[in-house]
């Protein structure tokens, strides 16, 4: 007999004896075990591979890849965790209402000579989703990349041009960084940010990529970057413009030109400038400017550059420091903050909200009292919420959805100062809530960079 029928035959008596096994057993009357197949958690994947059986995992999450599903690891740290989650009303040791605290960097960790964040501002690279942000200091402004915010790596600082002062501001334009300060022949200096992509070994001392000179010391800077104009403002109240607003043409960035300036209102503090598509269809497309000039605000219609136009000036009662504001997204209330109204009249923390409805006459429509006695400082309007940094008593998030009705709501906060909420200057100095990915950045006068969030439901 050949090997394959040998084979054959062999495979014939196995098949028949396991035949006959199965026929004893079907006539037995003992019950035949099943296979049981389970699933106890019901995510999809039966217990017998499921790496966390008890909770459900359908994508099987094993991030430190020990075999155990993060959900049911115990010594499992998630790396995108919050540093201090918002629960029972602190993150740490920081009060907060629905803000879970995403990261802090101390100015010592931001390069700075003192105790001290100033101004604030942030980019997010078009090119690449990256964010940064860009913090004030004494001796300069630090750019740190908040891309992923439980891990802010400080990228380097550009130097003052000139001396330290505690009063410097930066915002963004096309890519560039725009610097002015109070320091003395300080100027406005000009930086590429995307050169913060091909940073290699932070933290590196930066220079500017060009300087403008057409003033000395600016308090503030602002820029529409609709039309591509900066506007320094509480430049030199002895100089051409006596502090009032210079018009800088920034469309090449690096060649800023001056093309005109307001002079006939007195010095302004700070400034939003837009181009206007409100509800006043006498100013649709033009470029309007909203100063805050100390005891009044103005609003001139900054089109032609070379013939500015006074709209109209606004006062109010228990004025003391008309500070700065922002509109509403529909451009039909600006909210105002008077910074010294607190100390000179006492009272809690209040903002103005006046109706811009017709930019030609502007009227009161409501003040808003907040919380504490805590100052406020600088506000911003990000769809229907109003954020505002109140030194003392950190940022607030305020909902103003119902503003047509006369109301607003405080919901949330963070408190970026614990120690109290009286009226000093001390804490929460500006607040940027504009990254697409939701991060907020706060600068603190004494505790430097936060990074915080809106907590997840």
């Amino acid at each position: 007999m050949n090997l394959s029928k040998k084979i054959a035959k062999l495979f014939l008596i196995h098949f028949l004896a396991c035949l006959l096994v199965i026929l004893n057993q079907s006539c037995n009357d003992d019950s035949i075990n099943p296979l049981v197949v389970t699933d106890s958690d019901n995510d999809g994947v039966l217990d017998n591979v499921d790496n966390c059986p008890s909770i459900s995992n359908p994508n099987q999450e094993d991030i430190d890849g020990d075999g155990i599903g993060d959900v049911c690891d115990d010594d499992f740290v998630d790396p995108n965790a919050p540093l201090a989650y918002c629960e029972n009303g602190f993150a740490d040791v920081y009060p907060c209402n629905d803000y879970d605290l995403m990261s802090h960097l101390s100015s010592a960790d931001l390069g700075a000579s003192g105790l001290e964040g100033l101004d604030s501002w942030g980019w997010t690279d078009s090119s690449t989703g990256n964010e940064y942000a860009l913090i004030c200091l004494e001796n300069g402004v630090s750019f740190v990349d908040i891309t992923n915010p439980i891990t802010p790596i400080f990228l380097g600082r550009l130097p003052t041009a000139t001396s330290n002062s505690f009063w410097r501001d930066v915002k963004v334009y096309n890519n560039y960084a725009f610097v002015v300060s109070e320091a003395n022949n300080h100027g406005m200096q000009i930086f590429d940010l995307t050169r913060l992509r091909n940073v290699t070994s932070p933290a590196e001392t930066f220079t500017a990529d060009a300087n403008y000179n057409g003033f000395g010391s600016a308090h503030n800077i602002v820029i529409n970057e609709t039309s591509g104009y900066a506007y320094a403002v509480g430049t030199s109240r002895s100089g051409i413009y006596s502090g009032g607003p210079m018009f800088i043409n920034i469309q090449n960035p690096t060649n800023p030109i001056l093309e005109g300036g307001f002079v006939n209102e007195g010095y302004t503090h700070d400034a939003q400038v837009v181009t206007y598509n409100g509800p006043d269809p006498d100013y649709t497309g033009k470029e309007i400017f909203v100063g805050s000039n100390e005891d009044k605000v103005v609003i001139v219609n900054v089109t032609d550059k070379v013939n500015p136009v006074l709209i109209a000036t606004i006062d109010y009662n228990n004025i003391a420091a008309a500070h700065q504001g922002w509109f509403t997204e529909d451009f039909n209330y600006f909210i105002l903050g008077d910074e010294i109204d607190e100390i000179d009249f006492g009272g809690n923390t209040r903002t103005l909200v006046f109706d811009f409805s017709d930019l030609d006459n502007p009227s009161l429509h409501l003040d808003y009292f907040g919380q504490s006695q805590a100052i406020d400082h600088n506000g911003y309007v990000k769809n229907n919420l109003f954020f505002l940094a109140s030194y003392s008593a950190g940022v607030r998030i305020i909902d103003i959805t119902n503003l047509d009705s006369g109301s607003m709501n405080e919901i949330g906060y963070f408190d970026t100062q614990p120690d109290d909420d009286d009226t000093n200057f001390s804490g929460a100095w500006n607040v940027y809530p504009y990254f697409p990915s939701g991060n907020i950045i706060i600068s603190d006068l004494n505790r430097g960079l936060f990074i915080v969030r809106k907590s997840e439901p």
